[in-house]
């Protein structure tokens, strides 16, 4: 089967999130987190070898149905296409993303700190209950920013490169990191193998993303040479990448200590300007949009490229002569 109905199938996905955001009720990320939460229940115990297995058994059974859905839509086109473009869209999440930003923004431009701090935890994890508007400015900057990545970039290189196995693969991986991949006293060890399979997973699509922030901002220099001195500063081997990019490209000063419940982190200096104030939101998730349009194209692109086992075999056109890769 021809790789564009791949390369369609993730255009429509990504035009359905632009257009309609996350689904209202009944997503299948939610329903895939109850399904884990369900799980955990059942196995949850204070060692790496409980929680590999954990994660092992929900992500082996997502990219299956992954695989499934591209063994049975072998030969039907339409059908692939509009299983990819409903994958792709049940996996983003930067217009919902945006929209927690404008959220932000307005409770910060009201002066409503108690409602932008509660508002927070829809973006992160991270303990508001004494920040100021000039933090929580910094956290949804920061937030939207590492988002971009894991929630719009990644999702749509792997599903460029894997298509509907890599969209519903990657998604899986990334919930368990939300779920379970914490430094906590209770995930520490059982959420080890999903953490570390998370930055795994993501190595590839934070660069990417750094990478267009550059060149979509129009300051591919400054964001490089931010990129390349103060993300090693950064805890996390990918959100640093992405951060410092996007400190670069906006002018803005972000990094410093951050507490998550219990847990204190420092993220070092990010950038040369000053801490981000109300109006760099919006700037933001004005910036993050530009890198989804980039990503998406980039990832239809991708998903071009000749399948090289089809092309050896001559069946590149023929029905049935694609096979799923994982």
């Amino acid at each position: 089967m021809n790789n564009r109905h791949r390369s369609l199938g993730l255009v429509l996905g990504f035009a359905a999130d632009r257009w309609l955001g996350d689904p209202r009720r009944y997503h299948p990320v939610a329903g895939f987190g109850q399904v884990a939460g369900r799980l955990e229940s059942r196995l949850y115990s204070d060692s790496k070898a409980a929680g590999t297995t954990y994660a092992a058994l929900l992500i082996t059974t997502a990219a299956t149905v992954g695989v499934a859905a591209e063994k049975l839509t072998a030969g039907r086109p339409i059908t692939r296409t509009l299983l990819t473009a409903a994958a792709t869209w049940a996996v983003l999440g930067g217009r919902s993303l945006e929209r927690e930003a404008e959220i932000m923004a307005g409770y910060l431009d009201a002066k409503e700190l108690e409602t932008a701090r509660d508002r927070l935890s829809y973006l992160c994890s991270r303990d508001a209950t004494d920040l100021e508007a000039d933090e929580l400015a910094r956290a949804t900057v920061e937030s939207v920013a590492e988002n971009t990545s894991d929630a719009t970039v990644a999702p749509l290189v792997w599903g460029g490169l894997l298509g509907i196995p890599g969209l519903i693969g990657y998604r899986a991986i990334n919930t368990l990191d939300a779920m379970v991949g914490y430094k906590s006293p209770r995930y520490r060890n059982f959420g080890w193998a999903s953490a570390r399979l998370d930055d795994a997973v993501n190595l590839l699509p934070a660069r990417v993303c750094a990478v267009l922030t550059g060149v979509v901002s129009g300051r591919p220099g400054k964001a490089w040479r931010i990129w390349r001195r103060d993300a090693p500063g950064h805890p996390s081997p990918n959100a640093g990448p992405v951060e410092a990019s996007f400190a670069g490209a906006l002018g803005v000063r972000l990094g410093g200590v951050n507490t998550y419940g219990s847990a204190v982190e420092d993220r070092g200096t990010l950038g040369d300007g000053l801490p981000p104030t109300v109006g760099d939101i919006r700037r933001t998730a004005t910036l993050a949009r530009r890198v989804a349009y980039a990503a998406a194209a980039l990832a239809t692109i991708v998903a071009l490229r000749p399948d090289r086992r089809g092309r050896r075999s001559g069946t590149d056109s023929q029905p049935g002569g694609e096979r799923a890769c994982i």
